[in-house]
């Protein structure tokens, strides 16, 4: 049932097609008025600060945390945000605050710019942060398609929540592919996410992608159906909790957990806390990955030309007047496409 099991660290470890995958899950401490904690900074490197010091980064912010204009080409970006808030912008014109559930889905495609920084808001409060960001390959025909920038907000992503046969409580809440499973005396249950890009590998029916996150409060159990496609691989991440069993093997430690995508997964929380876990699962894009920072193709030399074009044209140049745009104080979530001519 288990073919391997990881130990988490940073990154999160995947499979094709997924190329990353990183939990952000930062304690920020009250904002001081200019989107940054009413912290002292020192002891932080300050533009490469991931050292978790008091329990949260800074990460490539000086100031506001966050990650400020950075290039991509020939992948997207699946970033969830399950608590705070992020601040986008990209070279599109594209601008965006999302949080409280909503996800982001950004296809760089032939080349886009973007910023991706976390105000800190609240002045009288903690601004807890949390998210997953999902790195995802495109294949060879849609690694240089137009750049796409789509958002699902929270109330449009399916979710459900039961209870189960012994009374616990378990939740589903799936961010992409269909996921259906059995339900005693109701029929076949499914959650339906509204539709990926039109270039993703997640368009592609024969992909079988899924993202999803399934909760157990303790003693719940739930069985994870089989994945529809053949070929499909499957990584659980058991990334909160203190007990987890997989048809009856524990797990002691969070992990990442490569399933058999073909065979019902029995899953049930034998601790004390609530159990939590990331579903990643697709059919493999089975081509070669040549990859170099912030750019994945499929050949060195096509890395060397995604280089030499982001030289050249900067993939459009940046329409904002600093690398690190925060979007105000007002606590509203938002998106503005791409302008015309971005």
């Amino acid at each position: 049932m288990i073919l391997s099991s990881t130990a988490l660290g940073m990154p999160w470890p995947t499979l094709d097609p997924f190329l990353l995958c990183v939990h952000h899950d930062d304690r920020y401490p009250r904002g001081n008025g200019r989107f940054g904690p009413a912290a002292s900074l020192a002891g932080r490197q300050i533009g490469a600060d991931f050292s978790g010091k008091d329990g949260w980064s800074l990460y490539h912010g000086d100031e506001a945390p966050g990650f400020p204009a950075h290039p991509h080409r020939g992948f997207e970006t699946v970033t969830w945000v399950r608590r705070g808030f992020i601040d986008h912008a990209d070279s599109l014109g594209a601008a965006a605050r999302y949080g409280s559930g909503d996800v982001q889905w950004l296809t760089a495609g032939r080349g886009v710019v973007h910023a991706e920084m976390f105000p800190l808001l609240d002045e009288a409060a903690d601004n807890p942060l949390e998210l997953f960001q999902i790195w995802l390959n495109l294949p060879a025909r849609s690694k240089l398609c137009e750049p796409a920038f789509a958002m699902l907000w929270a109330d449009q992503i399916p979710r459900a929540s039961f209870i189960d046969e012994r009374g616990a409580k378990v939740e589903l809440v799936v961010a992409a592919g269909r996921l259906a499973w059995p339900a005693a005396g109701a029929g076949p249950l499914s959650l339906d996410p509204p539709a990926p890009p039109p270039h993703s590998w997640a368009s592609d029916p024969q992909a079988d992608l899924g993202i999803f996150t399934l909760a157990l409060d303790p003693g719940a159990r739930f069985t994870l159906p089989p994945a529809r496609g053949a070929g499909t691989r499957r990584v659980a991440y058991f990334f909160a909790g203190d007990g987890l069993l997989v048809a009856g093997q524990p797990v002691g430690t969070h992990a990442a957990l490569e399933l058999d995508a073909g065979a019902p997964a029995p899953l049930a929380n034998p601790g004390g806390r609530r159990a939590e876990l990331l579903v990643l699962q697709g059919r493999p894009i089975g081509e070669p990955v040549a990859q170099a920072g912030p750019f994945v193709m499929n050949t060195q030399q096509e890395l060397r030309q995604a280089y030499a074009d982001f030289e050249r044209t900067r993939f459009g140049g940046w329409p904002w007047p600093t690398p690190a745009p925060v979007h105000g104080p007002d606590r509203s979530r938002f998106a503005r496409p791409p302008q015309a001519g971005g």
